[in-house]
């Protein structure tokens, strides 16, 4: 080997090793806002270049964002989105962006999951418990780096810059501009929570592209030109049309200059959207299938009958008795079910209904050999998997056609006067057991109703009695008498906007709080439960805290009184509540020093505004954590007033019984006589807790630090209160004198002595250093024992609202 090839060698050696430095790129990405910059919906990994019109990137997708897109409910998707539109910069998209391939979307991941590139070339998902979601199955495979073409591609290459892997060739429900379906490949739409029975899917044939529901097809478009060449036949999605490659056929769409994508929808509309740069929105710009509202599947629901687009459930023939009942009185559109369930071990039992005038949208299903309708409907009766049969006859069939159906989806009625293929439609029915049985069937409906009245009569009785002491004047309340409340709203509107109370967001004593949303705005919803107040007293404290308004409060926004119904709707604080940002319950990161301190801040304006800025003193009597509420950037709003009592200025004191959270209640308590100063010792318990990163009474801990109020008496004699800086803030341990200065405030506000408790005025004086901390012995905090005293008794206190 000769010198200067030997040299070529080595420059080309080195030149391999530079760019293999150059392209190194992790190979394990994790889903946090610690790693990753940029929007919550969209954690990028990967993204195409901006220079195309429409520009993508693959990454961690939140399904369910807030309106502001700056928190997610913790379902993630890794998948391919739309990013930028337009004029070509990512993240123009002022709306959530359309996911249009993912690779988990029937299994969300959560924060803090895991996407790796292994050495052997497998691109892998992991749930954040380490369990296994998806994997690209390239192992094996020489694979050097991942990339996102610009029409949207997600592709793994090897060192040639060659393809390994892409996701063009796994769809899911969603073609963009450039993106074909070859021939066997399938669209297949999201089950929804109303269709989760029935899965669409779009595949391409030799001869062109076709819809069907599991087994029955609902649409197709064949083309009738001769096939040219051997290659597969591909459906690609192009501007203007839906081209059909070896076949010289299209499907037309509209044109766009702006960005489009398509997709099969759960309710089985294959749908055009495009982008709308003056509205800053997707929008629908043409439905593919072009077919009428009553030929989709599952419009009307199984055994529904979608006439004109309304729906019922189908009555036989010249008779006004039926055997089938909506699924969901207020719901017809999802459908009918039969009233006595088809069993085959009564086979005999079973009897075909004739409903006339209608058709069915499977042309294509099964065809039995059976020549009239007697021996078609006979043939049906014999098997108990046929739900129903279709005799059709028409001008394409002469002697007319016995078809089966399996499964009963949605029926299209026929109007008058219309030659319909279908003569009627014979849909079987499971009928009532033998006479003996169906007096037996009688006799015990009767029995049975008669005890349910019985025992609902009692339960009725009690219920009155009970209320009637709070309820004797309720109905002759004027609403209108008071002046300044917040909106009043139905109990069904507020069932409809929390989608029937089902998505929870807490619960306590008083009752539940769900996310709802009114509009364009969140809110959370509280639902009172076991409420003992009348309607008048209910109003009346709706009307004193619906007049409170600042910037540290949480907002009423209005409620709901209907008999027993009590319900308070105030705003949606996207940030949760503070315990589970200091309690590290949810393995979040610590919050940094500032951030305490202006949530500090925004606690005791909060507070000052109720003690000293109200007509009437307002003391909330149970601040604690999981009573301040964040949003997004970490500004704290002081919540939930239902324990809080107002007092006349003229009054030094007030007498009223015991309520509140026990670790966090003031030694006045035990007299009864309290003041204002009772939150102060809330407000200083909380910022030890703050600071402490634990809760003040911890029986996890060892005996002698269950109590922090205990452990600040003691550190604070022995000058050690260092020691009670939460030692996962770096940030805090390297400030702990401003840390520990923020503890003797904590101590002043502990006094056992409420006199000599400060003002929450003057709390926010020292907050921004316009006055200096009075110091006191460590002595003059009270010591905290386990006695009956210091718990509450929640069954005597108001149910305005409560602790979640």
């Amino acid at each position: 080997m000769g010198p200067a090839l030997l040299f070529f060698l080595v420059l080309a050696a080195v030149a391999q090793l530079l760019l293999a430095a150059q392209n190194k790129t992790s190979t394990v990405w994790i889903n946090n806002d610690i790693f990753f910059d940029g929007p919550v919906y969209m954690r990028y990994i990967v993204s195409s270049s901006v220079q195309s019109q429409t520009s993508f990137a693959a990454g961690f997708f939140c399904v369910s964002p807030s309106s502001s897109l700056s928190t997610c409910n913790d379902d993630f998707l890794f998948a391919v989105s739309i990013v930028g539109t337009g004029d070509g910069e990512v993240g123009v998209v002022d709306t959530q962006p359309p996911a249009v391939w993912s690779a988990n979307r029937d299994r969300p991941v959560r924060e803090n999951a895991t996407l790796e590139l292994t050495t052997d070339g497998n691109l892998v998902l992991r749930d954040v418990d380490g369990s296994h979601v998806w994997s690209s199955n390239s192992s094996g495979q020489s694979v050097h780096g991942m990339k996102i073409t610009e029409i949207g591609n997600l592709v793994l290459f090897d060192h040639r810059n060659a393809t390994v892997w892409q996701s063009f060739y796994h769809p899911t429900d969603t073609m963009v501009p450039g993106q074909s379906l070859v021939e066997g490949m399938n669209l297949i739409a999201t089950t929804s929570a109303t269709n989760t029975g029935n899965q669409f899917y779009i595949t391409v044939r030799p001869d062109g592209l076709y819809a069907s529901v599991e087994s029955q097809l609902y649409f197709s478009y064949a083309t009738s030109q001769k096939k040219t060449g051997n290659a597969p036949t591909r459906v690609t999605l192009m501007n203007g049309e839906l081209t059909i490659s070896g076949r010289d056929d299209s499907i037309p769409l509209p044109e766009s200059n702006s960005s489009q994508y398509m997709r099969l929808e759960t309710d089985g509309h294959l749908r055009l959207y495009e982008y709308a740069l003056s509205a800053a929105r997707w929008f629908v710009a043409y439905d593919v299938m072009q077919l009428g509202d009553c030929d989709y599947p599952t419009v009307c629901g199984e055994y529904g009958v979608c006439t004109a687009g309304q729906c019922t459930c189908p009555l036989e023939d010249n008779s006004s008795s039926s055997y089938f009942k909506p699924v969901d009185e207020r719901k017809p559109n999802l459908g009918c079910t039969p009233l006595t369930p088809i069993s085959c071990q009564e086979i005999q039992h079973h009897q075909l209904l004739t409903i006339p005038s209608l058709s069915y949208f499977d042309y294509n299903h099964q065809v039995v050999n059976a020549t009239d309708v007697d021996e078609c409907k006979q043939a049906c009766l014999n098997s108990c998997y046929c739900m129903a049969v279709l005799f059709r006859y028409g001008q394409s069939v002469s002697h007319g056609e016995c078809v089966w159906l399996t499964e009963v989806l949605s029926l299209k009625a026929i109007p008058p006067g219309t030659s319909g293929y279908y003569s009627s439609i014979y849909l079987k029915v499971q009928l009532s057991p033998s006479n003996e049985n169906k007096k037996k069937l009688m006799l015990g409906a009767t029995l049975g109703t008669i005890t349910t009245l019985v025992l609902i009569v009692i339960v009725v009785t009690l219920f009155l009695q009970r209320r009637i002491k709070y309820e004797d004047k309720d109905e002759e309340f004027d609403f209108d008498q008071l002046a300044r409340m917040p909106t009043r709203y139905s109990f069904q509107k507020l069932t409809e906007c929390t989608e029937g109370f089902s998505r929870k967001l807490g619960e306590g004593g008083f009752g539940s709080v769900f996310k709802g949303r009114l509009g364009e705005n969140r809110v959370a919803v509280k639902r009172l439960e076991g409420a003992r107040q009348g309607k008048k007293e209910f109003l009346a404290e709706v009307q004193t805290i619906g007049s409170i308004e600042h910037i540290n409060l949480v907002g009423l926004i209005g409620f709901c009184v209907e008999k027993s119904e009590r319900l308070l709707v105030y705003e949606y604080m996207s940030g949760g509540s503070l315990d589970r940002w200091i309690y590290y319950r949810h393995n979040n990161a610590p919050l940094d020093w500032c951030t305490r301190c202006r949530i500090i801040m925004d606690i005791a304006k909060g507070l000052c505004y109720l003690h000293e800025e109200c007509k009437r003193k307002i003391v909330h009597l149970d601040i604690k954590p999981q009573n301040i509420l964040l949003d997004n950037t970490f500004n704290a709003k002081v919540a939930d007033f239902g324990l809080c009592k107002l007092i006349n200025r003229d009054q030094s004191k007030v007498v009223t019984m015991m309520r509140g959270t026990p670790g966090y209640l003031a030694p006045e308590w035990l007299t009864s006589a309290i003041t204002e100063k009772v939150d102060v010792y809330s407000f200083g318990v909380v910022i030890m807790e703050m600071i402490s990163g634990r809760k003040n009474i911890d029986s996890s801990q060892p005996e002698e630090d269950v109590h922090l109020i205990n452990m600040l008496r003691e550190k604070e004699q022995t000058n050690q209160l260092i020691d009670l800086i939460d030692k996962h803030s770096e940030d805090m341990v390297s400030r702990h004198e401003e840390v520990i200065q923020m503890m003797k405030l904590a101590v002043w506000c502990l006094q056992n002595d409420c006199t000599r408790r400060p003002s929450m005025s003057t709390v926010i004086k020292v907050l921004e250093g316009a006055t200096h901390i009075e110091t006191f012995d460590a002595n003059s905090i009270m010591f905290v024992q386990e006695s009956p005293s210091t718990n509450s008794d929640p069954s005597h206190a108001s149910i305005l609202s409560g602790p979640r």
